[in-house]
């Protein structure tokens, strides 16, 4: 029986030294190299520093250079030539010519690849305010995501302080052969159990802060910040129906969509008009020395030469580059018809995401929280006083556990809800 309290004693000091070594190396809380980060901060860092958010704002440079570049004439083409006109042999003398050339356009393509151009532009910037505000929604929820593995590591922590607590007392109350040496060992394994699940608690939480540390720096060595919010800042009254109308004003792939109708309905009036002939103009000069040759000699003489030629476009026989144009342009009508189609559905689904979660998140504000703790306290009460058993205790301290997960989690869903509504309309007031 003394070995038995002994080992009692050695495994309890086991538990309560590797929750304290644990705390001292590998704790995130603890950690002196990480600073706090409001959404704000978070917000602010992501726009200058995020790499992915930086390489598409390199579409809008591009798109400009093709306005540029859309504005351009054709470029003339100048020639040179030289003849030699069996000199040697017959005294016929040299010659040369230059030549001027240059294509005039018809059929309005200069216009409909500036219209194209500055039309493509204007989809270039919606698309990346269309990225802003994916990029900005995902990044909140990563930011949301940390906060609620924050929430979800101190739950832990307090059931593993809870458990090594009952533990100790157990180990005491079994030397005073108040309870059986069983439950003294389960109440350690319990605690040992715990400690395994707040290390993992430590793990998820910390790669967050990776996550969140990925999507605001530019560099691969940078800080690792602790973000901080209210999560009680979520709370909103919308209209269904206001919302759907605003959706279509506001939401950024709705825009994209109708943009990729105009730029479609440009690149049809572009293939047009480059089925028309175009005009070719050529100004030249041709000069031929002095011919010696005795027979019939010539003086030397200088010709000015113009012209114009044209295409013969036996290409346009193949409409294939209309055709495709077409194609397109049917395609991003259907497109847009189904993404108009989408954005009621998404956005209705949304809704109805967001109320659910707001009538769940009072359920557990308005009793399920403290009856939990209640229940969880009162057992363990009557147990250090031998009137409950060890397996009521530990049934009411996962109940009281799994509550308090659970409203961690709807905390984070009803966040992370309203972030989708709002992505989803196309607006944005989210501050925490």
């Amino acid at each position: 029986m003394n070995m038995f309290k002994k080992y009692i004693s050695i495994s309890l000091m086991f538990v309560v030294c590797g929750g304290a070594v644990y705390a001292q190396n590998g704790h995130t809380e603890q950690s002196t190299t990480k600073s706090t980060l409001t959404y704000k901060a978070f917000l602010s860092k992501m726009i200058e520093n995020n790499l992915s958010y930086a390489a598409e704002k390199y579409n809008i440079n591009i798109a400009e250079a093709e306005v540029q570049a859309a504005k351009a004439f054709p470029d003339p083409e100048l020639s040179f030539g030289w003849a030699d006109n069996q000199q040697n042999r017959m005294q016929m003398g040299y010659g040369f010519e230059a030549e001027l050339s240059w294509d005039l356009e018809l059929g309005g393509k200069r216009k409909s690849r500036k219209n194209l151009a500055h039309d493509q532009k204007v989809l270039a910037e919606l698309e990346l305010q269309a990225f802003f505000h994916t990029l900005r929604a995902e990044s909140t929820v990563a930011f949301l995501e940390a906060m609620q593995n924050k929430m979800l590591y101190d739950i832990q922590k307090d059931s593993y302080e809870s458990m090594r607590q009952v533990a100790q007392s157990d180990s005491i109350r079994y030397s005073l052969g108040q309870i059986s040496k069983v439950d003294a060992i389960q109440s350690k394994l319990e605690a040992k159990s715990m400690l395994n699940d707040l290390q993992d608690a430590d793990d998820t939480w910390e790669n967050s802060l990776m996550e969140v540390r990925n999507i605001i720096s530019a560099k691969r060595i940078d800080s690792v910040y602790l973000p901080v919010g209210d999560f009680s800042q979520f709370v909103r009254l919308f209209a269904l129906e206001d919302l759907i109308v605003t959706a279509q004003n506001n939401r950024a792939d709705f825009l994209v969509a109708q943009q990729n109708k105009v730029v479609a309905g440009r690149q049809v009036a572009l293939a047009r008009a480059e089925r028309v002939v175009d005009l070719g103009l050529n100004l030249g000069v041709e000069n031929n020395s002095f011919v010696k040759n005795a027979v019939a000699p010539t003086p030397g003489n200088t010709v000015v030469k113009a012209g114009i030629s044209v295409p013969l476009k036996f290409s346009n026989r193949r409409d294939a580059g209309l055709k495709t144009a077409l194609y397109e342009e049917r395609q991003a009508e259907l497109e847009y018809d189904m993404v108009e189609l989408e954005l009621e559905k998404e956005i209705t689904q949304a809704y109805r995401n967001y109320l659910t979660k707001q009538k769940q998140i009072q359920r557990f504000e308005n009793g399920m929280l403290d009856e939990a703790k209640q229940v969880y306290e009162g057992i363990k009460y009557s147990y250090q006083r031998g009137a409950s058993s060890l397996l009521e205790v530990l049934d009411a301290q996962r109940t009281y556990n799994e509550t308090q997960q659970a409203y961690a989690e709807t905390l984070f869903g009803y966040a992370e809800s309203l972030v989708e509504l709002e992505k989803a309309v196309g607006i944005w007031d989210i501050d925490f």
